[in-house]
């Protein structure tokens, strides 16, 4: 609202209401009104006689105060319940309810700007200030405050839709803010500066501006499609209905602003001025209140009112007066129903204006919620002499210490009865329609009984899988409050968009890439972060390349450049599991899982993760020691590289370890042999029951005991012929740069020892910074805070931080000329007396500690604690520091290095530890050489036992026709699903997807994008594959039955890995891919693609906001051709968007003219929606260069 024009004489208004300061007041006004020593009101200002209203006509309903002598700034009817909101000058809020304005609530919402404007929710009310916009409940409660520049001054709120809003003010722009995420989503410009008020039809904005011109602007863009020039002046207020906009304003004359009695009218249709319309007052508010005609009411700043037609003329008999106190007319809004009016004035009164005695505000309100009023009886007699007399009803107090009486806090848990498992008869024998499965009854069970078991037998590490009752008590599902947030299962919610609509970014806010967990076996994501983030590990397999079509170390080498490509992006390691999953030794180990037993919980996943520990670094190191000659593709000659020969790897030199076992018969025979191990096993000492002291054991010394293993088993003895107890001992004889430790905490006798050291250590560490423990009662969590801030101990870490710690950040390890191993826990205090490295002695410091997670409700998870060196924060964000993070699938959060060694054994299980030596990297060649050469896009042989010569489908290219960078490649991939979709129905009808249906890509097709060959194709390979199809999406993929197996196909068969390698080397090369869809594509093949060399058509051609188009549709529009009739050929559809990109650079001129291809769009999408965006067949349409609405397209 824009008050330049106000007459100075009326500006000034009475700071109090009280009588004695403003003898004009009129007595009968304030009879009902209590006012304090302060001038603060008590009560409402109500209508003491009671109101005779004529139906039809508006008269004085109620008044009201506000807050006295403060002026009213903003009035609000509210859209959801019968209440009515005023906020005035002094940043103050109150709600009244119902036409007989009780007071509902008040609250202040700035210190100090007025409140400009309100605009309420369904579940709350929005307050907009000058620089602030606030949302508070009905009752006060803050629900979010978004704090704009201290230089903007915002005027004007319009709510978009229930999650969007526009602010206006003096400023060159309009920020749109998005209400879910309370953050500015766009800026939107304009030409002039000044928007005061904002409102808004089905066709356009409507922005009034301080120097009197109404804009009329677009909805989706904002741009100005018309403009009106009101006022010479300034704009004061204006309203629309319809087809017409009347205006309000202010005129310049005599140097001067003064209020003109026109109202500008104008017509929507005709987008032209109609008669204006002259009114008896002076205009300062117009609104439409269309009841039973297109009525006016003009408001005017001393109190008038007056009702007219727009298009008639105004009969000054229909002028009214308010009965204000102030002397101006500050606030002016019509209710929804448009029966009721409110006015504020400039003494803080509020004034309700109804057609009826009975008024509603809104058509369909909702019940209000009041607070429960006090009630407060006198109570009955109690009769001590009867005997029924329940003591119940004798009233106590409110305390907060346990009563005698209660139950114990495990008495009260709720144990929900849970759902018996499906019969496996039924599982066998059911047949599925869609998503939804059908099976006959087998009648193993009684009709409407289900058998249960209060208490369930759990055997040996069952038990200790379950989560305890904590002694704090929790009311019910404890496990909740157990598990910290970041560390629960993280799981991926589909929409119909599918991932496009999940926020990652609300769970990882680093450079570092997560991933996706929703693929089989992939609880080792957390193992493949620690690999990639050990630097010698993931430069060795990203220089590894083989023949081998299903090899580890390559797929992890593939997987490790996408997590290098990526900014924070989640990848999925699909390639490298299929390949793990095709691997004989992996499935006899029993790594490999099934959905529903990694769903159910069945599996011990630490004791898993410890397996898949040993078989990895087995698997890699027995990888990179069978390749033959030098590390290219092919054949390929390669330079020598220090990352393993064919006789050594660099995962042997990284972890291995050369051991001496040594066998000693009773006989006194001694056998030695000598082998190499890549990790170690932790083996804790026995604890007999019956020993009351608790003996206190170092990691160091644990970890020394499990290296030099000592233990007696029976053997076979050569000298006595036979078995015999022998005493085999294990020594070292020399230390590995990586020492990979396996926790083998599975039962409760090994957790129990795990945790009794954790508490002797935490006694220690205590008893070392002078902190009594106090031993007779449970320590409160204040006084936990009390000791950690003691004066006496200002350098010792808080008691927070050494709780549940037993293992050392660093630890020292020493081994004698005669390979003597000692092992001692190693604090940075100890550096000062570590000057240099002796000779065999080296410090190892923690880098990674791999635990499981125990949570009932989703079966547990597996999450990795890394420590990240400074070269890959180089790489990522380009600053050197190391920093703990937490790797829990897609989530990845910085955490402090104490919970990296924190377990508490009821819910967080220690299951790998990674340390290191320190200046580990500089011992080895950390250079990164892409093996990948231009060979791989030469001709090569199919599979295809059938496949002849007249078969082919396409050129390769020779070596005058490699590509470079910057160049065009068309591509199109295909695919086949191998598991079904998993979703439910909900009881609204919606259907949600559980888990996506797996896809696997059968054909990519590549053609050339440039020169005399353009449009050739020079890769089209078919996909063998392995794994069992389920559908084969003929329709849609063109690929059939057969057309996949190598000994009855007739096609160009290749490996995924041959043909990964040529879309590789074409990535790292720096072409640019053209394609329709190809983020979904590349998703499947599993790339990652860098977002400069992809032109998708699919974004090309699309406005935001609305739907994406089909490449059928855009061939017929822009090409005139007709693709896609029975089956889909990828040729076909990679060629058709390469064209097409041809085509866009056309009508956009090369990028340089995107006003002119936005109209060349919303042709498009005019067309589309005529056509129900299909294809028309031959016989009923003609090619669309015929039509008129493409004459626009061809004339650019």
């Amino acid at each position: 609202m824009n008050f330049e024009g106000i007459d100075p004489a009326l500006a000034d208004y009475t700071p109090t209401l009280h009588a004695s300061l403003d003898p004009s007041l009129n007595p009968s006004l304030l009879q009902n009104v209590d006012l304090d020593a302060d001038g603060l009101p008590l009560e409402a200002l109500s209508v003491s006689e009671s109101v005779h209203i004529m139906e039809g006509m508006y008269s004085e309903l109620h008044t009201a105060v506000s807050e006295v002598g403060v002026p009213v700034s903003a009035s609000h009817f509210d859209l959801h319940e019968e209440m009515l909101w005023i906020g005035n000058h002094g940043g103050h809020a109150t709600s009244f309810f119902g036409p007989t304005l009780e007071r509902y609530s008040s609250f202040q919402v700035h210190g100090s700007d007025d409140i400009r404007q309100i605009q309420s929710l369904d579940n709350g009310v929005l307050f907009l200030t000058k620089n602030n916009l606030k949302c508070l409940t009905r009752g006060g409660l803050i629900m979010f405050d978004f704090l704009m520049d201290e230089n903007t001054d915002m005027h004007s709120l319009l709510l978009v839709d229930s999650s969007t809003v526009l602010i206006g003010g003096l400023q060159n722009h309009v920020s749109e803010i998005d209400l879910n995420t309370v953050q500015e989503t766009r800026k939107l410009t304009v030409e002039v500066p000044g928007i005061t008020i904002i409102r808004q039809s089905n066709r356009f904005f409507f922005c009034g501006h301080t120097s009197g011109k109404v804009s009329l602007r677009d909805l989706r863009t904002f741009k100005a499609e018309q403009e009106f020039d009101a006022y010479s002046g300034s704009l004061s207020d204006f309203d629309v209905h319809g087809n017409l906009l009347v205006t309000c304003g202010f005129s310049s004359r005599m140097n001067g602003l003064a209020c003109d009695r026109f109202l500008k009218v104008y017509d929507l249709r005709t987008m032209r001025a109609i008669t204006p319309l002259q009114v008896h007052v002076h205009p300062l508010f117009v609104r439409f209140i269309p009841t039973y005609t297109s009525r006016l009411a003009i408001i005017s700043q001393s109190g008038q009112c007056q009702f007219c037609e727009p298009t008639g003329l105004a009969n000054p008999a229909d002028i009214f007066h308010l009965n204000t106190v102030g002397q101006l007319v500050m606030t002016f809004d019509v209710s929804a129903s448009k029966q009721a009016l409110v006015f504020g004035d400039s003494e803080g009164c509020v004034h309700l204006w109804a057609d009826s005695p009975e008024v509603n505000f809104n058509a369909f309100s909702r019940e209000t919620e009041f607070a429960l009023p006090c009630m407060v009886e006198n109570l009955p007699h109690l009769d001590w002499n009867q005997d029924l007399m329940p003591p119940s009803l004798i009233p106590t107090p409110l305390i907060s210490e346990a009563l005698l009486s209660d139950w114990p806090a495990a008495n009260c848990t709720p144990a929900p009865r849970r759902a018996p498992p499906v019969d496996p008869e039924i599982l066998r024998t059911m047949k599925k329609v869609g998503f939804i499965g059908y099976a006959p009854n087998p009648r193993t069970k009684l009709r409407n009984q289900v058998p249960y078991r209060l208490k369930e037998m759990e055997n040996e590490f069952d038990s200790f899988s379950q989560v305890p009752e904590s002694p704090l008590g929790r009311e019910e599902e404890p496990h909740l409050y157990m598990v910290a947030k970041k560390y629960r299962k993280v799981t991926i919610k589909y929409s119909k968009l599918g991932l496009e609509a999940f926020d990652f970014k609300h769970y990882n806010k680093t450079l570092f890439a997560g991933l996706e967990p929703h693929i089989p076996n992939a609880y080792c994501n957390c193992m493949i972060q620690v690999l990639y983030l050990l630097e010698p590990v993931r430069c060795l397999v990203q220089n590894h390349l083989c023949q081998k079509e299903f090899c580890l170390g390559c797929e992890l080498g593939f997987l490790f450049h996408m997590l290098d490509l990526s900014r924070g992006d989640p990848c999925q390691a699909s390639n490298f599991l299929r390949a793990f999953r095709t691997i004989p030794e992996a499935s006899a180990l029993g790594l490999i899982l099934a959905d529903s037993d990694e769903a159910t919980g069945k599996v011990n996943l630490g004791r898993l993760i410890q397996s898949w520990n040993c078989f990895i670094l087995t698997q890699l190191h027995q990888e990179t020691q069978e390749q033959e000659g030098p590390q290219a593709y092919r054949g390929v000659a390669g330079s020598g590289n220090s990352f393993g020969s064919s006789g050594d790897s660099v995962i042997g030199q990284l972890f291995g370890c050369e051991v001496e076992n040594c066998s000693m018969c009773r006989c006194g025979k001694e056998t030695v042999r000598v082998s190499s191990t890549l990790l170690f096993t932790l083996n804790f000492p026995e604890c007999h029951s019956n020993d009351k002291a608790v003996r206190d054991y170092d990691f160091a010394e644990v970890l020394k005991r499990s290296i030099c293993l000592e233990q007696s088993t029976q053997a076979w003895c050569e000298n006595c012929e036979k078995y015999q107890p022998t005493v085999q001992t294990r020594n070292i004889r020399c230390l590995p740069d990586v020492l990979a430790i396996n926790c083998e905490v599975n039962s409760i006798k090994e957790a129990d020892f795990w945790k009794t050291q954790a508490e002797c250590a935490f006694k220690k560490a205590m008893k070392k910074c002078e902190i009594e423990v106090p031993k007779s009662r449970e320590i409160r969590p204040e006084e936990w805070e009390e000791f950690g801030n003691s004066e006496i101990t200002p350098l010792c870490p808080s008691v927070n931080e050494l709780k549940d710690v037993w293992i050392p950040y660093s630890i020292r390890m020493k081994l004698s000329k005669n390979k003597e191993l000692e092992v001692l826990n190693w604090s940075d205090g100890d550096e000062a007396s570590y000057t240099q490295e002796e000779e065999g002695t080296y410090v190892y410091d923690l880098m990674a500690t791999v635990v499981h997670i125990l949570d009932p409700r989703t079966g547990g998870s597996l999450v990795a604690h890394i420590k990240v060196g400074e070269t890959y924060h180089q790489r990522k964000e380009g600053v050197t520091h190391s920093q703990w993070y937490l790797f829990n699938d897609f989530l990845i959060e910085p955490v402090d290095k104490c919970e990296a060694v924190q377990f508490d054994m009821s819910w967080k299980v220690p299951a790998i530890l990674y340390y290191a030596k320190r200046h580990l990297n500089s011992k080895y060649n950390l250079t990164i050489k892409n093996p990948i050469e231009a060979s791989v896009l030469l001709a090569e042989a199919s599979l295809a036992r059938k496949q002849r010569k007249c078969h082919a489908t396409f050129i390769p290219l020779l070596l005058n026709e490699m590509p470079q960078a910057g160049e065009l490649v068309g591509l199109d991939a295909e695919f086949v699903t191998l598991n079904q979709e998993e979703a439910e129905l909900r009881s609204d009808g919606t259907k949600s997807t559980i888990k996506p249906s797996q896809m696997s890509v059968a054909r990519i097709t590549c053609v050339r994008g440039q020169g005399p060959n353009e449009g050739v194709p020079f890769i089209d390979d078919y996909i063998s594959t392995q794994e069992q199809v389920v559908d084969y999406l003929t329709q849609y993929s063109g690929i059939k039955p057969g057309d996949l197996d190598a000994k009855i196909s007739s096609k160009h068969l290749t490996t995924l890995k041959s043909t990964y390698l040529k879309l590789r080397f074409l990535i790292d090369v720096g072409v640019k891919f053209v394609g329709h869809g190809l983020q979904k594509d590349f998703r499947v093949i599993n790339l990652m693609v860098p977002k400069e060399q992809v032109l998708d058509t699919v974004h090309l051609f699309h406005i935001p906001r609305k739907r994406m188009i089909s490449l059928r549709f855009l061939a017929w529009y822009f090409l005139d051709l007709k693709i896609q009739g029975e089956m889909h050929d990828s040729i076909e559809d990679a060629r058709t968007a390469l064209q097409l990109y041809r085509k866009y650079l056309q009508l956009s001129k090369n990028g340089t003219d995107p006003d002119a291809f936005h109209k060349v769009l919303k042709g498009l999408y005019e067309k589309g929606r005529k056509m129900d965006w299909k294809v028309p067949e031959p016989d009923t349409q003609s090619s669309p260069k015929n039509a008129s609405v493409f004459s626009a397209v061809m004339g650019l």
